[in-house]
């Protein structure tokens, strides 16, 4: 890797972050589950949450976008979604209370929470610079 390269790597800002709370679920379900998965896709009630599935159990494709990872698993977000939220920082949070029966955090009796801040000025512009994120058919989430 040159410098160059390590430079822009570093410059990068991310699309989706996630509190200690949710880094700890996380760590606790992959122990449960294996790898896991991330998605968030549009509509309202549960469709607008981010769920979360054991990784080979949910297909991503052109239609989705590659935002990142959380605890070291892949999220995803619908394309359509992300034209409301690209201007944003995405914060997966978790709270007290049971989600979709679909996303596998729910027998712990909390559920994944989408939190999100309005990116900088600087920040647009890094991200305007890297271009657009890539689909899921382009990155495609590793088993």
């Amino acid at each position: 890797m040159t410098t160059e390269t390590a430079e822009k790597l570093e410059s990068q800002v991310s699309r989706v972050s996630c509190t200690q709370a949710a880094l700890d679920l996380i760590n606790k379900l992959v122990g449960i589950h294996g790898p896991l998965l991330f998605h968030q896709s549009g509509g309202c009630c549960d469709g607008s949450a981010p769920m979360c599935y054991p990784r080979g159990e949910f297909k991503v494709g052109a239609q989705d976008v590659y935002m990142g990872e959380i605890g070291g698993q892949p999220f995803y977000m619908g394309r359509s979604q992300f034209e409301y939220w690209q201007h944003t920082h995405l914060i997966i949070d978790v709270v007290p209370g049971r989600g979709s029966g679909f996303s596998v955090e729910s027998p712990e009796g909390v559920r994944f929470l989408t939190r999100s801040r309005i990116y900088t000025d600087a920040e647009n512009d890094e991200l305007d610079a890297l271009g657009p994120p890539p689909s899921g058919a382009e990155h495609p989430p590793s088993m």
